[in-house]
């Protein structure tokens, strides 16, 4: 029983750092680019605001894997925050809605 709880235990943390090699990732991917070429330019305020964005966004997905566990609930709760999130992107990107928010 012992082992159960700390192999699900070690499951949990191991999914924690996923996400957050994920989200360093995604992040290093325009720094990089920034240095081959002058499409690609991000400020810091744009890292920070993506950085926060995809840190809740990994948070929604920990705990929906934590709390749910039918698999066809599961999938449709990651779908919708995985919409969510390209959604508030988009917005922020290029103003799809006509927030004050919007990049563009």
């Amino acid at each position: 029983m012992y082992f159960k709880v700390l192999y699900i235990n070690i499951m949990k943390n191991k999914r924690i750092i996923i996400i957050a090699s994920v989200i360093v990732v995604l992040l290093l991917t325009p720094l990089i680019a920034m240095q081959f070429t002058e499409e690609v330019h991000w400020t810091i305020g744009d890292f920070v605001i993506m950085g926060i964005l995809l840190l809740i966004t990994g948070f929604f997905i920990e705990v929906a894997l934590r709390i749910v566990s039918k698999t066809k609930h599961r999938a449709i709760l990651l779908i919708s925050i995985i919409l969510v999130f390209l959604m508030v992107w988009a917005e922020l990107a290029v103003g799809i809605f006509g927030t004050p928010f919007a990049g563009s």
